[in-house]
Formats: structure tokens, C-alpha cells, sequence
């Protein structure tokens, strides 16, 4: 009998390791937007029209999201012998989530008013145009009561079938409450919901390989449709929103981890690398979330945290979106020549904050917050709007960048404050000692719920290595 891994997962002595293909994968993802960018510049038409591409890629991670998110929150539940214990992961995400956010919005005001991005600009009466059918969508979208009964799915299955996150998450943590109910009676259907889990991330690896093809559509029709001139008359904005984005997730978010959990973020951003480029050639952090709950279990939070964290912070962690919203409001003031007051900011500030826990998986919903809340504030500066329509496209990466990096350190840190987290093999994973399986994406060696090691325990010895015979 033979064997290329011990039972911690880490490669035994003289074991051949399984030679990752992946790697030519996000080659061709680079090659493909780069194409994507000259074909959308050369010949616009046919850039809009390969836009297609990108959609059906999208639509194809969307199919597998709930699923994922189903599985591992069951799966993680259904293990966890203390039910309390879950509510605590809960309750620290949704507490942890509305601070952050707080502090995104904050910093966006900030730099705003540094920078004075808008001035100098000017209105056309195309733009002028946009503003208010944008406000009217988000009014359309409803309010707080609409959102929260939106939770609740028309039936146990539809949760599945509808592709509404929260509504997973809900139908989710029932399943999981009741198979830890019911005990060592629920053990064979955990069993059977571990192998769909399985099956689920095998097709999800297969669609990966379709991520060139996507990729290209998708940037040749954002180019195609704004062409590089918008990005030129709006520079400002973009730079000084994509500096901000990186001084958030470097400086605040580093900080809070370094300080936390003793962990660097240049490693945590270095693992997930490749996560990183798949937003950024689709402009979508969904195509990256099935990924990452794959990846954070991989690095050693337990799944019930990994469960509860990623899809709560997808609908409630908007960090990119938070300043992306305050850095375009100040924007369109200043460049209609009607800036806003201390008094005003900050009212739309607490605006922001309640109104961006809306704009989740929602394309163009950002855009569509911004309209409703200039409306309610200061109906006037509603046409400016229009301003950044061309360019908000080319923004969404880093919105979508900045959101999936503050989901990868919450995790981490309500890990840490939970108790959840094996550190050790944190260490291992980051320093590359324990590859991610890009072929299953699922780590069988992996103890489940209360059985696995956490901050404050040794992890287990390794068993013995079998010999080659």
C-alpha cells in the first residue's frame, strides 16, 4: 500500500507531487485580457458584442455559488457540537462587518475632500440624463423591510434554484441546526452532503478552465463601451479611488491582522493570488467566492466559521463599495460646482451605511445607491451622476478587489477571536509548505467542526509514513 501524503496533509518524504496544470489556466486568463483590452480599443463594435462571453462565464459561477455555500455551512454546522458557538461567529461577523464598513466610508470622505476630484469638469446633457433613472432603480430595489423579508425564500428548495445568497445562507443554517439536532441520526446525510460538496467543486474546477474566454468578452465589451478617452477625462477619480483601495486593505486591514492575528497580509494576498485575478479580468468578485471559501478552509479555519463568515460578509462586508460611494459623491458636487457641507457628508454618511448592505451581488447596484442617496440628500447634484457612468466599469475591479480582501481577513481575524483558527497550519499554508488542491479544491485529510485544531491547541502528530512497496 502506498501513500503521497500523511494524514496532517502535508507531502510525505520522497512523494511525487501532483504537477499543477493550473498555472498555464491564469496565463491564458493575462493573455485573454490584454487581447480583451486591444480588441474593445481597435474595434468597438465587436468588442460590445463579445460582451456575451463574460456574461455566460459569470452566470456559470453564479450557477455554483449557492451550492458551495450550502454545503460548507451544513457541513460546518452540522459538526460543531455547541450551537452557541455558531451564533457567536454570527453575531462578531455582523458587529465586525458594520464597523468596517463605517471605517471605509469614512476614509472615502476623507480622501475625497483632499483630493477634490470633480472640479474643472463639466455637465452634458447626456449625463445629465442618467441620474434619475438610476435613483428610480434604486428606489425600485426597495428599503430595509423589503430587504429583510427578501431573506426568507418562497421554499426550502427554491433557496437553491433562486441564486439569492442570504437566502442559502438562511436555508443553510436551518439544515445545519436541525442534522446537529438530530445527532448521530443526521451523521449518514452529512456523509452524503460531504460527497455532493466534492462533486460540486469538481465541476466548479472544470468551469474555471472556460475563465480566458470570459475574461476576454468581458473586457473587450467594458472597453468597447467607454473607450479609453473616458478613462483619461476621469483619471483623477480612478487613481485616487484605486490608491485609497490600496491603502485600505495594506494599511487598515493589514494592520488590524498583523495586530490580531500576528499574520501578514502580503502573504494572505500573495495565497490568493490568483482569486485576485480572476476578479479582476471578470470585474466580479463572485467568480472568486466558491474559491475562497475553499481556500480559507484550506488555510485552516474551521468550516463552520468559514461557512458563516464569506456569505455574510458577500452581502454585508462592502468595503470597496463604502468608498467607492462617499469618493463619488464628493466628486459630483465638485464638479457641479455645489459642494457639500461637513453637515451634509456626514448625513450621507449614515445613509451610505444602512443603504450599501443592499448592493451586493447586484450589478450596477453600487451606481444605483449612489443616485438614491444624492437624491434624498440633494436632489440637485442627481444629474451629475452621469459623470462616472463611463468609467464606474473600470472602478468595479478595485470596488470588487477591496470587498473580497476585507471577506479574506474577517475570516481570519472572527477565526481568531473564536477560537477557530489552526495556526499552525496558517504558518504552513502561507510560506507554501501546503499547496492549495487546484484539482479538488476540498482537503479530505481535514478534521471536521470541534475536532479540529484551533489557536490555542497543538495540532495533531502526523501519522506514519507508509512505505513504497
Amino acid at each position: 500500500m502506498t501513500t503521497d501524503t500523511r494524514r496532517d496533509g502535508t507531502p510525505a518524504p520522497g512523494a511525487r507531487r501532483k504537477r499543477d496544470r493550473t498555472h498555464w489556466l491564469y496565463i491564458a486568463v493575462i493573455v485573454a485580457v490584454v487581447g480583451g483590452v486591444l480588441v474593445g480599443w481597435l474595434a468597438p463594435e465587436v468588442g460590445k458584442d463579445l460582451g456575451v462571453l463574460g456574461t455566460l462565464f459569470i452566470s456559470l459561477i453564479k450557477m455554483m455559488i449557492s451550492p458551495v455555500i450550502f454545503c460548507t455551512i451544513v457541513l460546518g454546522i452540522g459538526s460543531v457540537k455547541a450551537a452557541a458557538k455558531v451564533g457567536k461567529v454570527g453575531g462578531l461577523s455582523l458587529l465586525y462587518f458594520l464597523g468596517m464598513s463605517t471605517v471605509a466610508l469614512g476614509i472615502g470622505l476623507l480622501v475625497g475632500n483632499l483630493l477634490d476630484p470633480g472640479s474643472g469638469l463639466q455637465l452634458t446633457p447626456g449625463d445629465a440624463a442618467v441620474g434619475a433613472g438610476l435613483a428610480e432603480k434604486a428606489h425600485g430595489a426597495g428599503g430595509t423591510m423589503d430587504f429583510i423579508a427578501g431573506i426568507i425564500p418562497t421554499s426550502l428548495l427554491s433557496a437553491l434554484t433562486a441564486g439569492n445568497v442570504l437566502q442559502t445562507l438562511f436555508v443553510a443554517l436551518l439544515v445545519g441546526f436541525g442534522l446537529q439536532a438530530m445527532g448521530k441520526q443526521g451523521e449518514p446525510v452529512l456523509t452524503g452532503i460531504g460527497y455532493i460538496q466534492k462533486l460540486v467543486f469538481r465541476i466548479l474546477a472544470m468551469i474555471l478552465w472556460l475563465a480566458p474566454i470570459g475574461a476576454f468578452g468581458a473586457i473587450a465589451s467594458v472597453v468597447g463601451q467607454t473607450g479609453l478617452g473616458a478613462v483619461t477625462a476621469l483619471g483623477t477619480l480612478m487613481v485616487g479611488f484605486y490608491v485609497t483601495c490600496v491603502i485600505f486593505v495594506f494599511g487598515v486591514l493589514g494592520l488590524l491582522l498583523r495586530a490580531v492575528t500576528g499574520f501578514s497580509v502580503f502573504k494572505l494576498v500573495k495565497y490568493l493570488a490568483r482569486e485576485y485575478l480572476l476578479i479582476f479580468a471578470t470585474s466580479s468578485s463572485e467568480s472568486a467566492l466558491p474559491r475562497l471559501i475553499a481556500k480559507m478552509e484550506h488555510l485552516g479555519v474551521q468550516r463552520s466559521t468559514v461557512g458563516i463568515v464569506v456569505p455574510t460578509g458577500y452581502s454585508f462586508n462592502l468595503d470597496g463599495t463604502a468608498i467607492y460611494l462617499t469618493m463619488a459623491s464628493i466628486f459630483v458636487a465638485d464638479a457641479m460646482n455645489m459642494p457639500l457641507s461637513l453637515t451634509e457628508q456626514l448625513s450621507l454618511l449614515v445613509f451610505m451605511i444602512i443603504a450599501s448592505k443592499g448592493a451586493a451581488g447586484v450589478s450596477g447596484a453600487g451606481l444605483a445607491t449612489l443616485a438614491g442617496g444624492l437624491q434624498s440628500h440633494r436632489p440637485e447634484l442627481l444629474d451629475g451622476v452621469g459623470l462616472i457612468v463611463g468609467i464606474d466599469r473600470f472602478m468595479s475591479e478595485a470596488r470588487a478587489v477591496t470587498n473580497f480582501s476585507g471577506n479574506a481577513v474577517a475570516t481570519l481575524l472572527i477565526g481568531t477571536w473564536t477560537g477557530s483558527v489552526d495556526r499552525d497550519r496558517v504558518r504552513e499554508v502561507l510560506s507554501g509548505r501546503l499547496p492549495f488542491d487546484e484539482t479538488t479544491m476540498v482537503d479530505d485529510d481535514l478534521p471536521e467542526g470541534d475536532d479540529r485544531p484551533t489557536s490555542g491547541e497543538a495540532a495533531p502528530a502526523p501519522a506514519p509514513v507508509l512505505s513504497a512497496t
